[in-house]
């Protein structure tokens, strides 16, 4: 073996009458290497993106939810209920629904979700959100608004703001206590945390509540759960998970994915076939050098082992240089974000996608290797 590999190692380090085959050689190198860099970061990138994202919609919104059209009365003895199933973490009841309000002579359709704070702060990740104020602070006439409806509003800690709702007459009056930012655009700009007395008035739901939320030990039995929820609550609520929720957005993005690692393993596969051109070329201009070694006694086994020596030398040294490449592509990404994707587009800024890539790469690195 160590025959082959010397003759292998040879032929790649060619003389200077020789150079063209050392050329291709180094040719082929770089088609893999460039090959190799684009999967990873591309498939980093998108890998950061897509976790980030589910980690975002996952504190955003509970595991599952339990609603009802005509409001759930007995609230109480339901999340009794709920405490019973396995993997249940926390519970807390919510309302939800859509009103108008208005800032400054200026009217905006705003989501209102009322949460109770003991139990809210178990299930989401609101309190981790908030950048101004206290969410301790959240009592009757009071609310937490999104970053950007505040950007876009002006309105800060201590301003007003009047709530138009179909089921009341007269407007209501709620004091701002607290901003949030959960880096999603949307649902910043769009939603607006009230208590849950607060709500009840604003929808005409006394001692009733919208819906239940429950937060899960393992997100990824939420499927498994609902199944069994449903079964026990029956067909007058509707039971869905996160995935139900977001099924459509995160089927797309799986899509993409999918999509963009055939077009970059295509790339990586044109690569291979100029490590096969490139062996083509050198045995035809080694015809003489394969000739004197089977003259000395070297089989065709011999022969064939050296040119494959050759082949695996470009393979590996390609995939080597190409995630070396790759892997700083995405530290510098992490580091400088000159990628830059619109948050009112993709729902999340730029910088979390960042933070993950550089950690997915290590993975896709070690699957490809």
């Amino acid at each position: 073996m160590y025959f082959e590999f010397k003759i292998a190692l040879r032929y790649l380090i060619t003389k200077k009458r020789e150079k063209f085959v050392s050329l291709i050689s180094l040719i082929s190198v770089a088609g893999v290497a460039i090959g190799v860099m684009a999967l990873i970061v591309v498939l980093a990138v998108m890998s950061g993106f897509d976790q980030e994202l589910k980690d975002k919609i996952v504190g955003s919104f509970a595991h599952i939810t339990i609603e009802s059209e005509e409001g759930i009365g007995e609230y109480k003895q339901l999340v009794a209920d709920l405490g019973t199933f396995p993997h249940v973490e926390a519970i807390s009841p919510y309302i939800q629904g859509q009103v108008l309000i208005s800032v400054r002579n200026r009217l905006f359709p705003i989501g209102v979700r009322g949460v109770r704070l003991e139990s809210e702060k178990k299930v989401s990740k609101l309190k981790d959100y908030i950048v101004r104020g206290n969410f301790d602070n959240l009592r009757d006439n009071s609310c937490i608004i999104g970053g950007e409806l505040s950007s876009y509003t002006g309105l800060g800690i201590g301003d007003e703001l009047s709530v138009y709702s179909p089921f009341l007459k007269e407007k209501t009056h709620l004091v701002v206590a607290a901003v949030f930012n959960s880096g999603m655009y949307d649902y910043d700009f769009n939603l607006i945390f009230v208590n849950i007395n607060t709500a009840q008035r604003l929808f005409g739901m006394e001692n009733m509540v919208g819906g239940v939320a429950i937060k899960l030990d393992n997100l990824y039995l939420a499927d498994k759960i609902k199944l069994d929820i449903s079964r026990k609550v029956g067909f007058n609520y509707r039971v869905s998970s996160w995935m139900d929720r977001n099924r459509n957005f995160f089927a797309a993005l799986k899509l993409e994915k999918t999509a963009m690692f055939i077009i970059l393993a295509l790339i990586v596969l044109v690569a291979c076939f100029n490590i096969v051109s490139t062996l083509i070329v050198m045995v035809v201009e080694k015809t003489k050098d394969i000739g004197i070694l089977r003259s000395i006694g070297a089989s065709r086994k011999n022969i064939r082992r050296i040119f494959t020596l050759v082949g695996l030398f470009i393979g590996v040294s390609g995939t080597f240089l190409g995630s070396a490449a790759g892997i700083l592509i995405c530290l510098l990404l992490k580091r400088y974000h000159f990628l830059k994707l619109p948050a009112d587009i993709y729902y999340i800024p730029v910088s979390y996608t960042h933070l993950r890539a550089h950690e997915t790469s290590l993975h896709l690195v070690c699957r490809l290797l």
